[in-house]
């Protein structure tokens, strides 16, 4: 089974127990930037991967998503920022780089742009670290926002933070797809992924400074102290609530012509 990782901090603690302490048989781990993974769960080149979450609703027909996990924010994320020479009021008509990394995170801007701060930037592509001499402004993600040298912008805005202000909700930026084939075909092999992923989230809660260290070692960028801050922002389990907030950012996106409509999630457990 061809299982994907996001290569960032904020997914190792699902893989910590296959990494470090039970590899498992038959299970081949592909990390990559969340947009690759995106393209390879569509093409059928992943059987099961976190994947951006609005990647989902051009493939919702071929997918289910673990109905346990996701990578979620109520409100501050740190991970996911709009760094700007400028204030973001004052964006429209104003070059805004979009990271090539992720999907949900673009489209999670663009509502907050058009919708809440009614202002039409320019939209070009840009790198995972962007260069704002380029730029007016750019989104972004992941190991690449929490950067040194992104902290020293004139302007930075939290994604996580800026939705939850406009909006009321929690963002869930990654969800865990399972294609349909695979499913049929190796239906042990996604239960003992999801077994392990359980038993991750478990030494999260119990045995936190032995994984901490490991995801330091890991992304040497990070020290302990920094990781678990971090970690405590973020949500790995797919409560009611985060669920509810899925649904709105699906409903809004579609609304606004930036995603096709979501009209049915099946989930896996």
């Amino acid at each position: 089974m061809r299982l994907g990782y996001i290569d960032y901090l904020n997914c190792y603690p699902f893989y910590y127990s296959m990494f470090e302490k039970e590899p498992l048989d038959g299970i081949s781990v592909i990390p990559a930037y969340p947009s690759a993974l995106n393209a390879m769960i569509a093409k059928g080149d992943l059987d099961i991967s976190p994947i951006s979450a609005a990647a989902f609703a051009s493939i919702q027909g071929d997918v289910h998503l673990l109905e346990e996990f996701c990578l979620s924010s109520i409100g501050y994320v740190r991970s996911v920022v709009l760094v700007s020479n400028r204030p973001i009021e004052d964006l429209g008509g104003r070059k805004v780089g979009l990271s090539s990394a992720s999907q949900t995170s673009v489209v999670l801007l663009k509502l907050l742009l058009q919708k809440y701060y009614r202002v039409l930037p320019v939209y070009v592509p840009s790198p995972p670290l962007p260069d704002l001499s380029a730029v007016d402004a750019a989104l972004v993600i992941g190991n690449e926002a929490m950067n040194d040298s992104i902290a020293r912008v004139k302007f930075m805005y939290d994604i996580g933070e800026l939705w939850l202000l406009k909006t009321g909700h929690p963002v869930v930026f990654a969800v865990f797809a399972l294609r349909d084939e695979a499913l049929a075909r190796e239906r042990r092999n996604a239960d003992a992924v999801i077994a392990s992923f359980r038993k991750s989230l478990q030494c999260l809660e119990r045995d936190r400074a032995s994984l901490i260290a490991a995801a330091s070692a890991r992304y040497p960028d990070f020290d302990a102290k920094f990781i678990d801050e971090y970690y405590r922002l973020l949500k790995f389990s797919f409560a009611e609530q985060l669920r509810s907030a899925l649904t709105f950012y699906f409903d809004l996106a579609a609304e606004e012509g930036l995603l096709e409509k979501v009209r049915d999630i099946r989930w896996y457990s």
